[in-house]
């Protein structure tokens, strides 16, 4: 899947691997929640980047004092109505802290990558044709003033007057 980060599509340093194979001896890599819990101590030693994937239906509960460590974590989203992983990013950015790279991964509509930013992913690796060819032809439209804030630290700033509440993303007046 093509992976679009900061505006523009990118090759992909990471490499999934999945339950069953091998881990290489080096490169960054990102495992499943079942194998980083499993091997959790041997992935812990690794001198190359290690991330999370989270496939539909699992949550962060147990991983909570390892998010800090993980160079990645990609939320998997297999239908584009399934919109569990929303809460799941704002709980990675607003309870635990997350400051790296939150991917999200499959099945996204273009209607959905502005959402998806206020609530903290920063990259997509989106599967969805329609979705792909609107991020490279600057297709998708964000709304630039919201009550609500976003999730991505320094993204906005509070508008002033009458609608101090009111909050601009970053770059807009």
């Amino acid at each position: 899947m093509p992976l679009f980060r900061n505006g523009a599509f990118v090759e992909d340093d990471w490499r999934f691997i999945e339950a069953d194979t091998p881990l290489p001896a080096d490169g960054a890599i990102v495992v499943g929640k079942e194998r980083y819990l499993a091997e959790r101590e041997a992935l812990a030693g690794r001198a190359d980047p290690v991330g999370l994937v989270l496939h539909a239906g699992e949550t962060v509960e147990g991983l909570e004092q390892d998010v800090r460590h993980f160079g990645v974590i990609a939320l998997e989203f297999p239908k584009y109505n399934d919109g569990r992983h929303y809460s799941t990013a704002r709980i990675l950015r607003d309870r635990l802290g997350f400051a790296g790279e939150l991917r999200a991964r499959g099945e996204v509509l273009r209607d959905q990558v502005h959402a998806l930013h206020r609530c903290g992913f920063d990259t997509l690796d989106v599967s969805h044709d329609g979705t792909i060819e609107a991020l490279r032809t600057g297709a998708v439209v964000f709304v630039r003033e919201h009550y609500q804030p976003a999730s991505l630290e320094g993204e906005e700033q509070p508008a002033s007057g009458l609608r101090h509440r009111l909050r601009i993303a970053r770059g807009q007046a």
